[in-house]
């Protein structure tokens, strides 16, 4: 499994390309240098996986019933817009229009990368995404991270 990390500051030109930065390029296996999934994020933004990895999030929704609504609204919504896009000689991709208008991208872009994807954020969108003081970034550690009681090693208190 591919694990990124970083977070880049980007722009895009006129035509909506986008310039990989070479720090983050390192981290693409050797087999994802020539095609790589693009489709909408979760939250507003754009979310970028490797082939292999793509196809692992594909895999996932075949445990999903067809025979349920819900389950099919998702398969559609999640697909929506996903587009196998390649990079070129200049290390650009280009993003769709449809999901650059999704994510309200226009100009000035974040590349935060994480574990198997690479999201792209407005950094508009992004900004406003972080902007929690230290104490409700301490209440959403305590609610997300502290649904299980962590493992102390012996000899700990």
């Amino acid at each position: 499994m591919s694990q990124f990390i970083g977070e880049y500051e980007c722009k895009i030109d006129g035509k909506g390309r986008l310039v990989i930065p070479a720090k983050l390029k390192k981290q693409l296996p050797p087999d994802a240098q020539e095609v790589l999934v693009i489709n909408r994020g979760f939250d507003k933004c754009l979310t970028l996986f490797t082939k292999k990895e793509w196809d692992k999030e594909t895999d996932k929704l075949e445990a999903l019933n067809l025979f349920d609504r819900k389950d099919r609204q998702f398969i559609r919504v999640f697909n929506n817009g996903a587009q196998e896009i390649s990079i070129d000689n200049s290390d650009r991709i280009l993003l769709p229009k449809k999901l650059q208008e999704y994510a309200e991208i226009h100009n000035d872009v974040v590349l935060f990368a994480y574990s198997n994807r690479i999201e792209i954020w407005s950094s508009k969108v992004y900004e406003q995404e972080l902007n929690l003081t230290p104490d409700e970034f301490a209440s959403l550690a305590e609610q997300v991270m502290g649904k299980n009681k962590p493992h102390r090693p012996e000899g700990t208190i």
